[in-house]
């Protein structure tokens, strides 16, 4: 018998949650999205057999539902859900950055023959929409899983076999525990990032040659501030528990560097950044966390006419495709560095390799 699988939010997250789930079962994905232009283009890259703008529509008789669509949106979703005719034995999950108060929202379907269990694929891309859903989006990614320690085991085992084409590494944890760790690891660094962008801004009211100061290496560090303001106040307000016990032990770590500074205390401060150097090289360097990796190579490029041209081209040929370029600088006389950016780790090794044959001297910042 074929099943039935409907994914509401048709862009990115979503649609790659679909063809990975085609790739493994035999199922007809219904997707439901507001807009008909997404729903027609989904359709035409196959990532859904059928479009509704219709939840009802759509929700009627599937066997798994996703809620692929901002947080503020899902909690809507689950009371909505809670009132429809669901068809007995469904499962039902999310992608939300955010578990703790949707999965008390999910409270709402226990009188119904379903099941929800919060999900949470950490992995992203640069690109967003239907139109860059991929089915590998999510390989050798952590997957949380956050069910109800009620939960039927067997319909968590159900869950991740229906996820089983994402090839992500599954992993379980309470709402509050994923709550606490994606807020250290990814809400707040995001907040950090945006901090960091205004005190500049406010700089260059007195000094403006900050600003281009700022254009290289300062850019690069707080590249999440440029992440989408809507979904970021959401999460940090579906966060906030989390976020404000961080933001306090933040604190607290700044007073006591700023303490050392004040006291011009070498040592306390060698230490700090001894301390934060050790573990942060210690971290594992080839595996996707929580903040989406940047697949970033640097090339040593000579200051001569269509070099730029001969890089892409040599890609080209070797059919990788890069989704951002830069010049960094090119000086006369000197050698200019470009940054790629690839879409993995598997096209950044094989982009290497393709240029080094090519003699050009490339370089990865870890």
């Amino acid at each position: 018998m074929n099943k039935k699988v409907c994914v509401i939010g048709l862009g990115l997250i979503g649609g790659s949650i679909s063809l990975a789930i085609q790739a493994e079962h035999e199922a007809t994905v219904i997707g439901v999205d507001v807009d008909e232009q997404t729903l027609k283009l989904a359709k035409s890259l196959k990532v859904i057999h059928e479009g509704t703008k219709e939840v009802a529509e759509g929700v009627k008789e599937a066997d798994l539902i996703v809620l692929s669509v901002p947080v503020t949106k899902t909690d809507q979703l689950l009371a909505q859900l809670a009132e429809l005719p669901l068809k007995s034995g469904a499962i039902i999950t999310d992608v939300g950055s955010t578990k703790t108060r949707i999965f008390q929202t999910a409270e709402r379907l226990q009188e119904l023959d379903v099941t929800f269990v919060g999900g949470h694929p950490m992995a992203g891309s640069h690109k967003t929409g239907v139109s860059a859903a991929r089915e590998h989006l999510f390989e050798n990614a952590y997957y949380i899983l956050t069910p109800s320690p009620h939960t039927n085991p067997r319909q968590i085992i159900q869950l991740q076999n229906w996820l089983k084409g994402t090839k992500a590494r599954f992993m379980e944890m309470t709402p509050d525990q994923h709550d606490r760790l994606a807020g250290v690891v990814s809400h707040f660094p995001h907040v950090v990032a945006a901090g960091l962008v205004h005190q500049v801004e406010e700089m260059e009211k007195d000094d403006p040659v900050v600003a281009r100061l700022a254009a290289g290496g300062f850019r690069d560090i707080t590249r999440i501030a440029s992440a989408s303001p809507e979904m970021w106040r959401d999460i940090l307000l579906h966060n906030k528990e989390s976020l404000l016990s961080i933001m306090d032990q933040w604190l607290d770590n700044m007073n006591s560097i700023r303490g050392f500074i004040q006291q011009e205390e070498s040592e306390a401060i060698f230490d700090y950044f001894a301390r934060a150097k050790t573990y942060r090289d210690g971290l594992p360097p080839r595996e996707q966390g929580a903040l989406a990796p940047f697949y970033d190579l640097y090339v040593d490029v000579p200051d001569h006419p269509g070099v730029i041209s001969d890089v892409t081209g040599i890609l080209a040929k070797a059919k990788i495709s890069i989704i951002n370029i830069q010049i960094i600088e090119t000086r006369e006389d000197i050698m200019g560095v470009l940054r790629l950016t690839f879409r993995s780790e598997d096209d950044r090794t094989e982009g290497i390799a393709c240029l080094r044959r090519e003699m050009y001297e490339t370089h990865i910042l870890d």
